[in-house]
């Protein structure tokens, strides 16, 4: 019940910016049943926000500071499976309340430096080469 909780928002900074879909299919995902042994759908999960005296999810409060993995990619123009790659790199923070729930991403990092320069990379965006290496090939 302790995962169940903590994607129902026990900790608020992370449950909150989620949607009731998002948390049932997470917690559908991670094989977690209700108390009855029932599937969770987002019904479900309102009931027990309302129970536990969590807010709903407001998408007209969402403010853009924390973005999903898609909304990322949208922002930066890139993929997600570019986003992906970046955040299984170490490169781009990113959070998760359990393994397998959504990622949450901090906008302000899609602006980091490192991120952007990863992002406009060729090929794979998370090896960077070392700085002492002499390229093989220039660019012309």
């Amino acid at each position: 019940m302790c995962d169940v909780r903590r994607c129902l928002g026990h900790h608020r900074e992370y449950g909150e910016p989620w949607s009731d879909e998002h948390i049932a299919a997470t917690l559908n995902r991670m094989g977690l049943p209700t108390a009855q042994g029932k599937t969770w759908t987002a019904k479900r999960v309102s009931s027990i926000r309302r129970v536990r005296g969590i807010h709903a999810y407001k998408s007209a409060e969402k403010d853009g500071e924390w973005l999903t993995l898609t909304e990322a990619a949208k922002a930066s123009n890139v993929t997600a499976h570019r986003i992906r790659s970046l955040i299984a790199a170490g490169i781009l923070p990113a959070q998760q309340v359990v393994p397998g729930a959504p990622y949450q991403i901090n906008a302000s990092d899609l602006r980091d430096p490192r991120v952007t320069t990863a992002m406009r990379r060729k090929g794979r965006p998370c090896q960077s080469p070392p700085e002492s290496q002499i390229p093989m090939f220039t660019d012309t």
